[in-house]
């Protein structure tokens, strides 16, 4: 006879939640969590989430084999839920349409995180208007080899430009190594007019602070925090407020006041030690949604960019061309033709090697180690932010892509592509159906 399915039974405010596999452990390296623990936690600070999340439609991202397994996205709500759950109807980009749930209460949040939603990950809407976004967001993404002081400078430069904008800005750690600063707002403005705001917020910030900002979307471009605008391009989510992050530690992204951001370490903030903060200091985002404000002045200022001549910056690759659009390919595969204007010089080739394509990170950094020993002159010679990782996304899953810049390498050093190790693009197939029948 089968041994029965253990399961766990909570009442959450007069509804039942069942926890499948509760003693199944999330994490099991650097701490121990099962994933009861993790519905546990989610319901101890239950209202802070909800902050962010309630009323709106929600990705689900499921780490069903926990957070050391891999992850994929589920767009579509599951046909068996309970009927207390509600969904809306999304369109995206790409023309398709998804019933997405939305979650409103702290049963409906352990409901998912029983799917192995350990990340949350809402969009910038409520159900009610899921044209007009009513959330600005400021995600700041360290280069490899920044310091976490140099984030926090960014992050007070954006609390600076916003307040000059009459916008007031709520920060929280992403949880990994960035900052993320989200701006209530009007929804008033489009999805396009929101990201038109968020560029012209990067480039003002870059413009401050040019030595540790970047706005340029090619990371061989990058240098210092990237402000990343095209995380407020429609069907783009980041992780929300309390979100637990699938790192050893079972770190948190924390919302903070910001007298704590000159001083805080992301690395304070666990599952382990969140709720207790929760508890004894409440959500510093409480308040969040009495505070919202007008893009217009931060249109203004992408007006003035424009009249500069500073064309629209790149969209995500599966986005359409839009018009005055920089153009959308990497600047190492420029082709030669943007030397006809002598105006206009042609960008420098970056010498770029791609050494491992994996769905899992671990496996991709193994195969950039496994590069390094076979090129050890080579490896000494690259600087901390000539290897670029990539986390990939993909139709309904991450991964990750490792490159190598050899710009600090003599060219008569420099060894040439090779097949990376290891080589598993999971978009590779699907590409190439693009592709064909793009050309066919």
């Amino acid at each position: 006879m089968a041994k029965e399915e253990a399961v766990e039974i909570l009442s959450i405010d007069g509804r039942e939640v069942r926890v499948t596999h509760p003693a199944k452990l999330y994490y099991s390296r650097q701490t121990q969590v099962s994933k009861l623990d993790l519905v546990r936690y989610y319901l101890s600070i239950a209202p802070g989430a909800l902050t962010g999340i309630a009323d709106r439609p929600i990705v689900l991202k499921r780490f069903v084999n926990g957070a050391e397994g891999e992850a994929f996205y589920q767009k579509r709500a599951p046909t068996e839920r309970p009927e207390w759950l509600r969904t809306v109807t999304l369109s995206f980009p790409s023309g398709r349409t998804a019933e997405e749930l939305v979650v409103d209460d702290a049963a409906g949040l352990a409901w998912i995180v029983n799917l192995g939603c350990i990340e949350l990950h809402p969009h910038p809407v409520r159900s009610a208007d899921l044209d007009h976004p009513d959330e600005l967001r400021v995600d700041l993404d360290p280069g490899p080899g920044v310091e976490w002081k140099d984030v926090r400078t960014v992050a007070l430069e954006v609390k600076a430009l916003l307040a000059e904008m009459g916008l007031q800005g709520w920060p929280k750690t992403s949880g990994s190594r960035g900052m993320h600063i989200n701006v209530r707002i009007h929804p008033r403005w489009t999805f396009t007019e929101v990201r038109r705001a968020a560029v012209a917020l990067s480039r003002a910030v870059e413009r401050r602070v040019p030595a540790l900002a970047s706005s340029k979307w090619w990371k061989e471009e990058r240098h210092g925090v990237f402000l990343d605008y095209n995380q407020n391009a429609k069907d783009r989510t980041t992780c929300s407020a309390y979100s637990v992050r699938p790192l050893p530690d079972a770190r948190v992204s924390t919302p903070l006041h910001w007298h704590e951001v000159p001083d805080c370490d992301p690395a304070d903030f666990t599952i382990l030690t969140v709720p207790r903060r929760f508890q004894e200091l409440g959500d510093p985002h409480a308040a969040i949604d009495s505070a919202a404000g007008s893009l217009e002045p931060l249109l203004e200022l992408a007006d003035k960019d424009q009249a500069a001549g500073l064309s629209d910056a790149p969209w995500p690759p599966h986005f359409r061309k839009t018009e005055g659009e920089a153009p959308r390919v990497m600047p190492s595969r420029a082709r030669s033709a943007a030397r006809k204007t002598a105006a206009k010089p042609p960008r420098t080739r970056m010498p770029l090697l791609v050494v491992a394509n994996s769905p899992d990170k671990i496996a991709a950094l193994a195969g950039l180690e496994r590069w390094k020993a076979n090129h050890p002159e080579v490896a000494k010679l690259l600087a901390v932010d000539d290897v670029l990782v990539d986390s990939m996304r993909g139709r309904s899953s991450t991964w990750t892509r490792i490159r190598v810049n050899l710009r600090h390498v003599p060219e008569a050093q420099r060894p040439p592509q090779e097949t990376p190790d290891p080589d598993d693009d999971p978009t590779r197939e699907w590409r190439a159906r693009w592709a064909a029948k793009k050309n066919g």
